[in-house]
């Protein structure tokens, strides 16, 4: 089986999905059976602990699924790392996808906060996968800092730009010795499989699905992105050539 594993966590699905932004909690949890994924993001930042009926953890299965907590809207490093011990503190798995955000407008990462907080979490035993900007060098430096994966943004959260980046991404890929997953402004599932024929490990989304027209078929459509885009990566794709190349032969016996 074609697994994927990060720190002492091994996973069958290759798709990480988000939890926020969906019209009801029911639709949420159609979307996250149709994807198929283990393991969803929370951000423990969002949850509301004084309602029952609001608290996202009591409608995840968690059984079925392994949350992977975010620090999803924490600007400064001393923010991220007190959600992080939050998380550890409500009993879920000690690891964390990690975001120190530098931005409010554009949403884009603080790579010198992410890679702060990355080495004070890693000394307390975290399994941290650092969400960065598609920056070959920030990329290298979190993998330093001991992240068990690094997760390069394929677009600007939320804008469904697609991998934006391919070379940046194929580079990054070339030099990490970590899972690298991709993160952040997948819009359909054309984008997923690109991410993956790349040679990502896996892609992590959430708007993509959560505001479609119909996010259980996207969360299906994006499902076997995920598995087209494995196996293309594996099976190894033909050279691009400048000129046709006939696929039957000239010469030699037909059968």
């Amino acid at each position: 089986m074609d697994k994927i594993r990060i720190g002492k966590f091994e996973f069958n699905s290759r798709l990480f999905i988000g939890t926020g932004k969906y019209p009801s909690m029911d639709l949420m949890k159609e979307a996250l059976d149709a994807s198929g994924a283990e393991v969803v993001t929370v951000a423990i930042r969002r949850v509301n602990f004084d309602n029952k009926e609001e608290n996202i953890l009591n409608f995840i299965d968690q059984k079925k699924y392994t949350i992977l907590p975010n620090t999803a809207g924490c600007y400064t490093v001393d923010d991220a790392l007190r959600i992080a011990r939050m998380a550890k503190e409500l009993g879920l798995p000690k690891w964390v996808k990690l975001e120190v955000m530098g931005d409010e407008k554009t949403l884009m990462p603080d790579n010198e906060g992410t890679l702060e907080a990355a080495k004070i979490l890693v000394k307390e035993g975290f399994a941290v996968l650092a969400y960065t900007n598609d920056d070959i060098v920030s990329c290298m430096k979190l993998e330093k800092a001991g992240a068990a994966s690094v997760m390069p943004l394929g677009a600007p959260i939320g804008s469904g730009q697609g991998i934006l980046n391919p070379n940046n991404i194929k580079i990054i890929l070339e030099n990490a010795k970590v899972p690298i997953i991709v993160d952040a402004g997948v819009g359909t599932a054309s984008d997923v499989t690109i991410a993956m024929e790349l040679g990502a490990e896996g892609v992590l989304l959430n708007t993509g699905v959560a505001l479609a027209k119909d996010p259980v078929k996207m969360a299906r459509a994006m499902k076997l992105g995920v598995e087209a885009g494995r196996d293309a990566f594996l099976a190894g794709r033909i050279p691009k050539k400048l000129y046709a190349s006939a696929s039957s032969p000239k010469e030699g016996k037909i059968e």
